[in-house]
C-alpha cells in the first residue's frame, strides 16, 4: 500500500510551502467535523488546503488536498453534512461515515447532541443518499453507571437497533475504559457521574446477549467492536477496523488512482465451467460487478496497539468539539473547548479549526 506524499502549494497568502498531501483523509477521530465544522471543511477543501496542529508539540503543519480520493467521517450529529455531499460527488471523492448513535440523554453524558428522533432520522437520510454499507452505527462507549447496567443497555440498543438495522449493515461498541484516560476520569468526577469499570464477565455476557438480540430480531448486522483486546469471536463479534482498506475499495473500486494508492489489482471473473461456477483465487473478495480483488489491509503504526485502521490523515484538533460529552478523551477540559469555538466564530473559514 502506497503512503500519502508531500507536495508544494501555494498559500492564500502567496507563500510556497511543503504540505502532506493525503490520499485518505480521516475527519475526524479529535473533533466532530461533519457537526460543527462542515462548511469550514468544504471551504478548505475548495481552497486546497488546511493547517493541522499536532497535539503533543504543538507544530503546525500543512494538509494539501490536491490528491484527497477518499473521507471517513466520525459523527454523533452529521446532519450538516447532507448539503455538502453533492461538492463530493463533483470533485469524485468517496466517503463513508461513522456515526456514534447512543442513548444517555436520562443520563446527560451527551448534553450537546440533538435528540434521539432526529439522529435517527439523520441516520436513515443519510443511508438513502449514501447506501447502508457507508453508513456505519457505533454505540460507542457502552458506560455502566448506578442507573445502567447490562439490561439497560441492551434495551436502548434494541429501541434504536430496530430503527436503523434496515438502514446500516454494522453495528460496532466499545466498552468504556475510564481507568485508561486521567481527563476523562476528571471530567466524570467534576460532573458527579458515578460510573463503573466493565468486567470480563460482564463484557462476555452483553457480547453473548447482543449477538441474540441481533438474531432475535431479524437484523443480522456485522458486529463488530472498536480496539477492544477481548476475543469475542465465539459470539461472532469481531475486531473493527474503522478506517477500512476493504470498506474503502467496496465503495470506490473504479476509482483506478485510488486502487493504485491502496495497492489493489481489481481482476475480471474467470469465466463459468461447465457448471456455470466462476471459481476464484483463495482469499478473493468479489464485487458488485462481478469482479474481485486481494485484500492488502495493513494497520497504521501510529495509531494505538489495538486499533486496526490503514493509514489516513487526520485533520482534526482536540478540545475543539462543542457536543460536551462528559466521557470524552478528546477533550481536556470545557473551558479549553469553549475558548477554541469562540475563536472558530470569531474566524470560520480560517486555516486551522480554531481560526488561528
Amino acid at each position: 500500500m502506497a503512503r500519502s506524499g508531500k507536495r508544494g502549494i501555494v498559500l492564500e497568502d502567496g507563500r510556497i510551502v511543503e504540505a502532506m498531501a493525503p490520499v485518505v483523509v480521516s475527519a475526524s477521530r479529535a473533533t466532530d467535523i461533519p457537526a460543527f465544522y462542515a462548511r469550514w471543511f468544504f471551504h478548505r477543501l475548495k481552497v486546497g488546503y488546511s493547517v493541522w496542529r499536532n497535539p503533543f508539540n504543538g507544530v503546525k503543519s500543512y494538509v494539501s488536498y490536491h490528491d484527497t480520493r477518499f473521507i471517513v467521517f466520525w459523527s454523533k450529529n452529521p446532519r450538516p453534512l447532507l448539503e455538502f455531499l453533492p461538492e463530493l460527488e463533483a470533485r469524485g471523492i468517496g466517503c463513508y461515515l461513522q456515526y456514534s448513535l447512543n442513548d444517555y440523554e436520562g443520563e446527560r453524558l451527551e448534553v450537546g447532541v440533538p435528540r434521539i428522533a432526529q439522529r435517527i432520522e439523520t441516520f436513515k437520510q443519510l443511508s438513502q443518499r449514501l447506501g447502508k454499507d457507508a453508513v456505519i452505527w457505533r454505540f460507542d462507549p457502552l458506560i455502566l453507571t448506578e442507573s445502567i447496567g447490562i439490561v439497560e443497555l441492551l434495551k436502548r440498543v434494541e429501541a434504536i437497533g430496530n430503527q436503523l438495522h434496515p438502514f446500516t449493515r454494522k453495528l460496532v461498541f466499545s466498552f468504556a475504559d475510564i481507568a485508561g484516560y486521567r481527563k476523562v476520569q476528571s471530567n466524570l468526577a467534576r460532573s458527579g457521574i458515578p460510573y463503573r469499570e466493565w468486567t470480563t464477565r460482564e463484557m462476555e455476557e452483553f457480547a453473548a446477549r447482543l449477538a441474540e438480540l441481533n438474531s432475535r430480531n431479524g437484523w443480522n448486522l456485522q458486529l463488530a467492536t472498536c480496539a477492544e483486546a477481548i476475543d469475542l469471536a465465539s459470539y461472532g463479534i469481531a475486531h473493527n477496523r474503522c478506517i477500512d482498506t476493504d470498506l474503502i475499495v467496496r465503495l470506490a473500486y473504479r476509482d483506478a488512482a485510488l486502487m493504485q494508492h491502496l495497492g489493489i489489482r481489481i481482476e475480471a471473473a474467470p469465466p463459468g465451467n461447465l457448471f456455470g461456477l466462476n471459481p476464484l483465487p483463495q482469499g478473493a473478495i468479489l464485487l458488485p460487478d462481478g469482479s474481485y480483488y486481494q485484500s492488502v489491509h495493513r494497520k497504521d503504526r501510529g495509531q494505538r496497539l489495538l486499533c486496526d485502521c490503514m493509514v489516513a490523515k487526520d485533520i482534526g484538533e482536540y478540545n475543539t468539539c462543542p457536543h460536551f460529552c462528559e466521557y470524552c478523551y478528546a477533550n481536556g477540559g470545557k473551558e479549553a473547548v469553549a475558548e477554541n469555538w469562540n475563536r472558530y466564530r470569531a474566524k470560520p473559514l480560517g486555516e486551522t479549526i480554531t481560526g488561528e
